[in-house]
């Protein structure tokens, strides 16, 4: 079977016990049950989670560094790439993906959001699985679906889920059932 990544997009800020850590670690468990492999930001928080609930069943975590950052990256990784730019980390963590998912975040998740929509919007790269998790990101992207509507592009391009059994679900089931 071809290996499949998702890259998980989400906050440095969330500590073990943390609810979005813990949210963050069961979608790596799950992804990983079902063959899946996550890529991440390579650091703590959401990115160290989803790495750990990963590894420990049996997938692989790639964290995509950026070395301008002094941060320690999760001790999860089975592998790590460096990067010197934001622009590379990006890029690299875009072309890995198989599919994305958009956890608790601010604003470099925001952009790490957009980014992905805006190429697929502006067929940079193939429309992939794209699901967000929480009421955040909900209402951010239904505000903009009103204005992608608006100017007639492509709508409809990230899910949107308050639980994340049905985001995991959607995902392995849109990269399964190829």
């Amino acid at each position: 079977m071809n290996q499949k990544f998702v890259t998980v997009f989400g906050s440095s800020i969330p500590r073990p016990g943390d609810e979005e850590y813990e949210t963050a670690y069961r979608l790596g468990k799950k992804l990983a049950e079902t063959g899946l492999h996550v890529c991440s930001g390579g650091f703590q928080g959401i990115m160290d989670a989803v790495s750990k609930g990963a590894t420990e069943n049996g997938s692989e975590a790639v964290g995509v560094t950026l070395n301008i950052y002094n941060a320690t990256p999760s001790k999860y990784l089975t592998k790590e790439i460096r990067t010197q730019s934001l622009a590379d980390r990006l890029n690299n963590l875009i072309e890995i993906g198989d599919a994305y998912v958009v956890l608790q975040g601010g604003t470099g998740t925001l952009v790490e959001l957009a980014i992905v929509w805006e190429y697929f919007n502006k067929n940079m790269i193939s429309i992939k699985p794209f699901a967000c998790h929480n009421t955040m990101w909900k209402q951010i992207v239904a505000i903009m679906e009103m204005q992608i509507k608006r100017e007639n592009r492509k709508a409809g391009l990230i899910q949107s889920f308050d639980d994340i059994d049905k985001l995991a679900d959607f995902i392995i089931n849109s990269l399964t059932a190829n």
